[in-house]
């Protein structure tokens, strides 16, 4: 389908793929054996393109793509590069391309049936997300991550406060609006900080790591009285968000607290991450406490 530079049919009568020039191909076959593929054409790889990129969770890698589809002249080789420098992304990238691509086929297939009167096939729809998931190893933390942690901990604290980038003060957006957001996201994290102790690895810590052993993210809990923990910190890496590694650590501390008959779990949500909220809820967490900071000036 994607191959712009030849002809090529579908052998109803061998069930394979042959090039119209091929020594396969039988002149005088009956009518009907030999099937055109379904179209495909850089405009249609184009759009595939955009909307994997739009729908992206992962903010910078999403800008950078962005930005790779806006190049026009040599734009195909470019998003090729440009998403070769996340492994995980590209990986993610072959299987949702791979997924949408059999959806058109079957798409064609079942135009075909229906010409002919049969029943039309249906397709399951598949998760990518386990796929990229595999790329990763979810072990226990040890006191020997601290350091890969705590540094961490200092980029994702000051990225949410706008020290970093990504954070409102360097978004070159002087609104009223941006200035007002970014004092609403300090609040928060000024909030969270003084009611949460940064605690690792604590009574119960998971981490998370590629396939290289690059430290990736963690979950650090710890006991406020028996039977009732505490989630310290969650925190990955920006270049691994949006691939549902926070999910993943949540689920597998929580199984933990399970096996240890933990009655109570407890995590403090900043402001502006209610999106984390939903994997929350499916683990069955309700919200218990509410604070408001009004800010003037």
């Amino acid at each position: 389908m994607e191959d712009q530079n030849g002809e090529f049919l579908f052998d109803t009568g061998e069930g394979m793929v042959i090039g119209a020039g091929d020594e396969e191909f039988d002149e005088e076959a009956e009518e009907g054996r030999y099937l055109s593929l379904p179209e495909w054409g850089p405009p249609d790889g184009f759009r595939l393109m955009e909307r994997f990129t739009a729908g992206l969770r992962n903010p910078p890698v999403r800008e950078e793509l962005s930005a790779a589809l806006d190049r026009g002249r040599g734009v195909f080789r470019i998003f090729k590069d440009t998403i070769a420098r996340h492994p995980e992304t590209e990986k993610r990238w072959f299987a949702f391309k791979e997924q949408e691509m059999k959806r058109e086929v079957i798409r064609w297939y079942n135009a075909l049936r229906e010409r002919w009167g049969m029943e039309l096939v249906g397709s399951e729809p598949e998760d990518t997300s386990c796929l990229v998931l595999e790329d990763f190893r979810f072990r226990e933390g040890e006191s020997s991550d601290r350091e890969e942690a705590e540094a961490l901990h200092r980029v994702c604290a000051g990225a949410y406060r706008g020290e970093a980038p990504g954070g409102f003060e360097e978004a070159g957006d002087d609104s009223a609006h941006a200035r007002n957001a970014g004092a609403d996201t300090r609040a928060a994290a000024e909030t969270l900080a003084a009611m949460n102790r940064w605690v690792f690895p604590g009574d119960l810590c998971i981490a998370a790591e590629t396939a290289g052993g690059e430290f990736a993210g963690y979950i650090s809990a710890a006991f406020t009285a028996p039977s009732r923990l505490h989630i310290c910190a969650l925190e990955v890496k920006g270049e691994y968000q949006g691939l549902g590694i926070g999910a993943s650590l949540l689920e597998r501390l929580l199984e933990k607290a399970d096996a240890g008959n933990i009655s109570r779990v407890s995590i403090d949500l900043p402001g502006g991450m209610e999106h984390f909220s939903r994997a929350l809820i499916r683990e069955s967490f309700k919200p218990c406490v509410q604070r408001y900071c009004r800010i003037k000036g």
